[in-house]
Parts: structure tokens; C-alpha cells; sequence
């Protein structure tokens, strides 16, 4: 590689080798035509040597040209900005904090000027002891007046645990079966189960994430590739609670709705479409009707969210017009549509008034529901309450990045590295961040998505944490991809700052390619990591498992994950069978390494068990059980036992395992012409649970070691 190339992208923070998430770690040396596709990405050239070297000199140049950094993200008892400028000897600095106060701040130089020509520039200390919080500056420098934000950050997230052993539940909301619902979990079914779980003594409820999928596309169904990671999901209403339903309205849909609720997978693409179609009854009433303080509290919504949910009203409504017509989503769309700010786009909402206001009620009743379910929480006296999930991305085709393009790399998008699961790695196509620019619009872009799913929550996991350093990125156009780097010192300021401000505990999910020194990081940020059963095993996950008390004492633990087979498939190796016939695994022979490496594991497991003394007293262990004998019975007590045994602050039970369901909830590199992904239903109503055996005897086993 050209040293020059090699040194600009440094520069620019691009990564020009890596080492990928396999057992056995290989490096990667990243191509010239990479780099430079990635340089040209975040706004500079680098096709030839002139090139290179002027972009080179425009980094080095463009600190000197701005007085002030857009914003300053600081630890409390350490707030620095620097000032360029060509007099440093009269300075002033007014505070102003987001209720409108302001204030005159002290401050020391550093004495660390360097200069430029003309121009100094100085680091200032600020010595006025400000809270935690967002401030605007005003710093006068020579008579000339410059705006930035400061950002005050505790040294460490919010917590509420304080040593005390907590449980509760992994959910996937829409897999919750009961007798009244549409054929997919809602907010009431929610509602109900937090009121069982107050009833177990349960103090968690994890989520899958919630967000809003595509409105014309409903069997999309990925939670984890949304079109706006800041507003939620309309299918999860229950519409026989919105204010406006009148019963009349399900009188002639009462077989549709036996048919979804008996369904054994759910039915996006019917289930949403009929729930939209009542909605739209009552936003008709809603227009017509008289009850003002109704109509006030969704004015009031409406101007809370403001210019965000405007944009994904308008987004939806264009989409669903133009879905008909157009192939190829909002990149196909005319030009006078692709700008959420022309004339165009205003044109239509003006002219469609009615469709767009619809999207914006269908988010306030969600929202309406949503806030239900958090105060039955606060009711029931959950300690952490709902612990929900944030994506670590959003999909390229969707309202986020539509809005705001000029934020997100294009032509390329988020995936992963080659890892010992996919030897050519994952291109996941996720809209990506970029760096300068969320800098420079001040991280509100991760301020708004952190805050929107922290709403109603006790713990956020933020999937794919890493993401606050890095991201490998693949261009549209090639197989192979590399590492953007963020400012990770900013971005863990500014989650820790929005956890204490939502008073919301951070979880981060780790799993993958982890750089050295990370998880270190997170732990002194108090941001709680993931321990799943599989993976805590001795010599990199080949040898033994680990016993409770060598579990991680600052993690979230749990048997798996929904990308992971549930105890009985995986003790069958059903999810072998189902990978060899999707052509995952690649031959018989592979197929036969499996199965042998799953029949050493479950002695493994057995060995663990019987060590770790979980067994319940009237099902000890009968036999070794190899293929061919039984389920082990009260196999499902005694692991839920197990790593609730743990000296992890936080177990997690999944009903999948409690329930013996064999079937995966996700399968990773499928989709749903493959496999019925984010499509399972849990067999019990949710009604029937409290009093199912299995339910029962489980939940006495977590309950003896919590």
C-alpha cells in the first residue's frame, strides 16, 4: 500500500488491516481500491498522489479554520475545551443549560498553545462545577463570539442493582400466545405479564427491539432492521384498547381472528393489514369526535416529537403511495421526494394531510400503550423493569436514512467480519454513521435514538456494542469491507450522560470480533456485559463449562439467546439437522464432526450439572443419556438453576427453554424463504402459564438461587 494511502487513512480513522472473530485469529491486509472507496466516503480524495496529499493537508488545516469544535464531551470533574484563535488573551465563557439559565464559567489555560502561523490554539480547563446535562457555550474570544455544546458526563452509567441478585425473562414480545390477542403479542400482553412476573417475584423483563418495521412490507419482520429506531412498532397495539374501537368492529373479522391466534407461526402480512384497517375506523372517529382532552394529549404528541415523527409520517405516506408503482424503495422515488426538505415532499403532506396524520396516531397510540405497560411496572414494583434492545442498526431502505442523509455513509452499509461461523463474513447492508458527521450535528442523532429506547425502560442492551469504537463496513459494490473508527471516548460519554438522564441501566451485547482492551473499557463505564451458558466454557469454548460462581459479576446471564437453538433442540441437535439441510453445513462429513462435538458437550453440560449440585431432589440424574435414550427429565430445572447459581448480578430465563420448545427463534445467515424466522408463537397462552407444570417448577428452581 502507498505510505501516503497508508497515512491518510489513518488520518481518517479507516482501518487498513484487521484480524477477523475466528478461534484462530487471521489478519487481513484491506486493498488500495477499499481505502480509497472508504476516503472518498467520508469526503475526501485519494485518487492519485496530489490528491492524497492535499487531503492530507485538509485534516491538518481544518481545526485551524473553526475557533471551536462543534461540541466537547467531558467527564464531570474534567471539562477542557480548546480555542483557536489569533489573541487567546481575552476570553469569556457563558453557560447556558437546557432549561435557559445561564451563567458566567471560570477557567484556567493549560499553557499547552500551540500555533499556526498566526492563529494559537489553547486548551481551557473550566473550574465553574457544573451537573451533568447538555449546555450551549458562548465563548467571546478578542470581542468575536462563538457558539458550541457541552457535554458533562458522569464517570459512570446509571445503576439500581446495589449487589442484589436480580431475574426475570428474555421475551420476544410478538412470540407471547394468549386467547385475545390478534395472533401476535401485544402491549396488553405485556401489561398481563408484568403482572405475573410482579406475582413470581420476577424484576426484568428483557425485549426484542420494538421499533417501527416497514408499514408496506409487514412480513419483514426482523426486528432488528427497522425503519426508525425512534419511534415503535404499530402491530404491537392492542386495538380493542384504543379509546376510539367500538366492538361493532370485529364482528365480521371473528374467523380471521381465530385463524391468526390457532396459528402455529405468526401472519405478518394478514395480521397487520386488518389491525391497520380498524385503526384507521377509529382515527376517522378520532378526527369526528368531541373529546378535546384526547385530542390535546396527541397535539401535545405530535409537538413532543416534533420534526422526527413528521418526517416518518411523510416517510411512510410516500412510501405507501409510491410502493405501487416503484421498485427499489425511496432510492427509486422521483427526485422532488428523496429530500424530506423540498418542495415536493411538503407539496404531498400538504396535499395528503389526512394519510399522514394517520401514521403520527398510530405512533400516539402505541405510545399511549407502551406508557400503559410502564405503569403497571412502577406499580408492580419491578426493580429494573423493562430491559429493551437497541439495533445496532437501521435498514438502508427506511425513514432514518431518508431523513437525515447527509449522516450515513452511501453506497455502503454495515456487516461483519469473516468469523469461524461465516468464513466470508455477513453484510448485514445497515445504514452507517459517519464519524465527522455525527460529530458535527453534536451526537443528537445517537442522543435521540439512545433516549426513544430508553422510554419506559429500567436496562437498554445496545446490540453490538462495539459499535461505539467500530464498524466494519462493506461497499454496495464489493465482497470485501474494513473498520471505521469512531471517537469511543465521546460515545461512551455520551451513554453514560443519557443513562442517567433516562435513569437507565446499559447492557452491552459483545458477542463477535472484540478488540483488546473493549470490555475493560465498558466495565469501568459500569456497562454490564452478556454471559450465555454455551459460551462460558474453559480454552475458548471447547472445554469444560464453567461453574456459577466463575461467571462474571458484572454481566446479565442467561442459558442462550434468540439466535441460539433452545435447550431441548439443542440437547437433540435438531438445529444440526435443520443447518445440514439448509445447506449450512457443508457435507456429511462436517455434519458427523456436529453431532460428535454436541454428544461430548452434553456430557459436558451433565458433568457441570451434577458439580454445580442443581439437580431437583426428585429427578436426579438417571444416566449418561446418549442418542438415542430420553430427554433427560428435569434437565431444564437444573440448568435454569445452574446459571441462575451464577455470581452474575442478572439472570435472564428464556420460556423456549422452560416450555421444551425445538424450534429456533432466528436462525443467522437465513431468511424467511429459508426458515420462519421471528415468526414463533410460545405453545402456552399466556394465561395458562402460571399454572403450567413446567412453568411452575422452573420458576422454583430460578427462585432457589436468586
Amino acid at each position: 500500500m502507498n505510505s501516503n494511502l497508508e497515512q491518510l487513512a489513518s488520518k481518517l480513522r479507516i482501518a487498513t488491516t484487521y484480524s477477523d472473530g475466528g478461534l484462530t485469529k487471521k489478519n487481513y491486509v484491506v486493498n488500495d481500491k477499499t481505502i480509497k472507496f472508504f476516503v472518498q466516503a467520508l469526503g475526501y480524495k485519494a485518487g492519485n498522489d496530489k490528491q492524497i496529499q492535499d487531503s492530507m493537508a485538509e485534516i491538518e488545516n481544518k481545526r485551524w479554520r473553526q475557533a471551536l469544535e462543534p461540541i466537547y464531551v467531558c467527564v464531570k470533574n474534567n471539562l477542557i475545551i480548546d480555542v483557536v484563535s489569533s489573541d487567546l488573551s481575552d476570553i469569556s465563557i457563558v453557560a447556558k443549560d437546557e432549561t435557559g439559565t445561564e451563567r458566567k464559567l471560570d477557567y484556567n489555560y493549560m499553557q499547552n498553545a500551540e500555533n499556526r502561523g498566526l492563529l494559537y490554539k489553547e486548551s481551557l480547563r473550566i473550574t465553574t462545577a457544573l451537573e451533568i446535562g447538555y449546555y450551549n457555550l458562548e465563548v467571546a474570544v478578542s470581542g468575536k463570539k462563538y457558539t458550541t455544546v457541552l457535554a458533562v458526563a458522569p464517570e459512570k452509567c446509571y445503576d439500581v442493582i446495589n449487589d442484589k441478585k436480580i431475574w426475570g425473562y428474555a421475551l420476544q414480545l410478538y412470540s407471547l400466545k394468549s386467547k385475545r390477542n390478534w395472533g401476535i403479542g401485544d402491549f396488553t400482553d405485556l401489561q398481563n405479564f408484568v403482572k405475573l412476573c410482579a406475582k413470581d417475584g420476577a424484576d426484568v423483563i428483557g425485549l426484542n427491539p420494538l421499533n417501527t418495521l416497514s408499514h408496506d412490507h409487514p412480513e419483514e419482520a426482523s426486528p432488528y432492521s427497522s425503519i426508525s429506531r425512534e419511534f415503535l412498532n404499530p402491530i404491537y397495539i392492542d386495538v380493542e384498547k384504543v379509546p376510539e374501537y367500538e366492538s361493532k368492529d370485529k364482528e365480521e373479522i371473528e374467523t380471521l381472528l381465530n385463524e391468526l391466534r390457532s396459528s402455529e407461526l405468526i401472519k405478518y402480512g394478514k395480521i397487520y393489514p386488518l389491525k391497520v384497517s380498524i385503526l384507521k375506523k377509529c382515527f376517522a372517529r378520532f378526527k369526528q369526535g368531541k373529546n378535546s382532552k384526547r385530542k390535546k394529549e396527541y397535539d401535545a404528541f405530535c409537538k413532543k416529537y416534533g420534526e422526527a415523527l413528521d418526517k416518518l409520517a411523510a416517510f411512510q405516506a410516500i412510501y405507501e403511495d409510491k410502493t405501487k408503482e416503484v421498485w427499489g424503495g425511496w432510492r427509486a422515488w422521483p427526485e422532488e421526494l428523496k429530500s424530506p426538505h423540498s418542495k415536493g415532499v411538503k407539496e404531498f403532506v400538504k396535499q395528503n394531510k389526512d394519510r399522514v396524520d394517520f401514521f403520527k396516531y398510530m405512533q400516539f397510540e402505541a405510545s399511549r400503550q407502551f406508557d400503559e405497560v410502564f405503569n403497571t411496572i412502577k406499580e408492580s414494583g419491578l426493580k429494573i423493569g423493562l430491559y429493551r434492545d437497541l439495533a445496532v442498526g437501521v435498514g438502508t431502505d427506511s425513514a432514518e436514512v431518508w431523513s437525515e442523509p447527509d449522516l450515513f455513509m452511501q453506497e455502503a452499509g454495515t456487516g461483519a467480519p469473516p468469523d469461524a461461523f461465516f468464513p466470508t463474513g455477513q453484510k448485514w447492508r445497515l445504514g452507517t454513521f459517519l464519524p465527522q458527521v455525527l460529530k458535527e450535528k453534536c451526537y443528537l442523532p445517537l442522543r435521540r435514538i439512545l433516549r426513544a429506547n430508553m422510554q419506559n425502560a429500567g436496562a437498554l442492551r445496545i446490540d453490538h456494542v462495539m459499535s461505539l469504537m467500530r464498524l466494519y463496513v462493506i461497499p454496495e459494490a464489493y465482497d470485501e469491507g474494513t473498520y471505521i473508527y469512531y471517537n469511543f471516548e465521546d460515545m461512551l460519554n455520551i451513554v453514560a450522560l443519557e443513562s442517567h438522564l433516562n435513569k437507565c441501566m446499559v447492557v452491552g451485547e459483545s458477542i463477535g470480533n472484540v478488540p483488546a482492551g473493549f470490555l475493560e473499557a465498558l466495565a469501568e463505564k459500569n456497562i454490564y456485559s452478556l454471559s450465555v451458558l454455551w459460551a462460558e466454557r474453559w480454552d475458548s469454548g471447547w472445554g469444560d463449562f464453567k461453574q456459577p460462581e466463575h461467571y462474571p459479576d458484572n454481566a446479565f446471564a442467561s442459558v442462550a439467546t434468540h439466535d441460539i437453538a433452545p435447550l431441548k433442540m439443542w440437547w437433540f441437535g435438531y438445529d444440526i439437522e435443520v443447518s445440514a439441510s439448509l445447506g449450512l453445513i457443508a457435507n456429511d462429513g462436517e455434519k458427523l464432526s456436529a453431532y460428535h462435538k454436541r454428544e461430548n458437550d452434553r456430557q459436558k453440560l451433565l458433568k457441570a450439572l451434577d458439580e454445580a449440585n442443581v439437580w431437583p431432589k426428585d429427578k436426579l440424574r438417571k444416566g449418561d443419556y446418549i442418542y438415542g435414550e430420553n430427554y433427560p427429565e428435569g434437565i431444564e430445572e437444573a440448568v435454569e438453576a445452574f446459571v441462575a447459581k451464577s455470581a452474575s448480578p442478572v439472570y435472564l430465563a428464556q420460556l423456549e427453554d422452560i416450555l421444551h420448545i425445538t424450534e429456533m427463534q432466528n436462525l443467522p445467515g437465513t431468511d424467511r424463504d429459508k426458515h420462519p424466522n421471528w415468526r414463533r408463537k410460545l405453545t402456552v397462552n399466556l394465561e395458562d402459564l402460571a399454572e403450567d407444570i413446567a412453568y411452575i417448577r422452573c420458576i422454583k428452581s430460578i427462585k432457589s438461587e436468586r
